[in-house]
């Protein structure tokens, strides 16, 4: 098995992926401003496993010196196990105390494997892998970093009782929530920016993403909102917090017809005022679905210990677990 360290997308499209490999777009390495592309390349030339690295312009963790493993196939153990070493190998030799991985240079992309299915299928955005990849991440010395969670809500008919005592205080404070409805939702992207930058700044591995590509990744999703899934929470003029919710379209591609709806991202201001405005926003929009027909909705892809999953355990049961593994590389 031989390693091909690239640095090009036209390096990387000269090679081709033996059957088995998902297909990968070469653009990405100059697109996610990769520092190194490595493939495991068999007998035959054809690409076995692949990955890319990061080492610049990485997310802060601790006191390390943080080293990225992501854009990662593999068909097989040989090759995964012969690139995740060279991986290691390569991130220490640019005095990376850390591996973390799968994630595509930043949280903003992919990142995170699926680690346990349960019995749903997969939904609209979600990360997908086959169950090999983490265990050969494990295989070469990973533990888990942290541990994600998306759940599920069969009944859209159910209350949490805290939220009467929220939504009125959260009213005297001069909250208001309304759809996005009635405006073009692209115009929002600016203020929904605002407050995404603001609300996660002390999320694990958090990186700055300037406007313009905030807005690129959302411009390719926005055909497929529904406006009426989008709530503000106003004060004023001010946006205070958001949701965004889209229908899972996944279920179109496997010839079903539409009764489950996501909630992809709440973000609310860190101000005391606005304790509870989570809370507010999940009932409302769970209400806003069942009104609009749909049956199920998605908490999607929460961190182990974070708020949201708190808000979503009155509702909905676990359906699929997701990891995010490290390993610290000595010299």
């Amino acid at each position: 098995m031989n390693i091909m360290a690239l640095h090009s997308s036209g390096e990387r499209q000269v090679l081709a992926e033996t059957a088995g490999m998902p297909p990968f777009d070469a653009s990405q390495i100059e697109g996610h401003n990769v520092d190194l592309h490595l493939c495991a390349v068999d007998e035959s030339g054809k690409v076995r496993a692949q990955c890319s690295l990061w080492w610049n312009n990485v997310p802060p963790f601790q006191t390390h010196q943080v080293g990225v493993i992501g854009h990662y196939a593999s068909h097989g153990d040989e090759p995964a196990s012969a690139l995740l070493q060279q991986a290691l190998t390569t991130l220490r030799r640019h005095g990376c105390t850390i591996a973390i991985g799968p994630l595509d240079g930043n949280t903003w992309r992919h990142y995170r494997f699926v680690t346990d299915t349960g019995r749903e299928e997969a939904f609209f955005l979600e990360p997908s892998n086959p169950p090999e990849w983490p265990l050969q991440f494990e295989r070469a010395g990973f533990e888990p970093l942290a541990e994600y969670y998306s759940a599920l809500n069969t009944n859209l008919t159910l209350e949490d009782e805290r939220v009467a005592h929220h939504e009125n205080r959260l009213a005297e404070r001069g909250i208001v929530i309304r759809s996005a409805t009635g405006g073009n939702l692209s115009e929002q992207l600016g203020r929904i920016y605002a407050v995404s930058r603001i609300a996660f700044s002390q999320n694990l591995l958090y990186t700055e993403l300037p406007e313009e590509a905030f807005r690129a990744q959302y411009a390719r999703i926005l055909p497929y909102a529904r406006p009426e899934l989008v709530l503000l929470a106003e004060r004023g003029t001010e946006l205070a917090g958001y949701l965004f919710a889209i229908p899972d379209l996944a279920q179109v591609a496997r010839g079903e017809s539409i009764d489950t709806f996501l909630i992809k991202t709440v973000a609310i201001l860190p101000q005391l005022e606005l304790r509870g405005l989570g809370s507010v926003l999940v009932a409302r929009a769970q209400q806003q679905g069942l009104q609009m027909g749909f049956r199920r909705c998605i908490h999607a892809l929460m961190h182990k210990n974070s708020v949201s999953r708190n808000i979503s355990g009155h509702y909905a049961a676990t359906m699929r677990r997701y990891t995010l593994f490290s390993r610290e590389l000595t010299s």
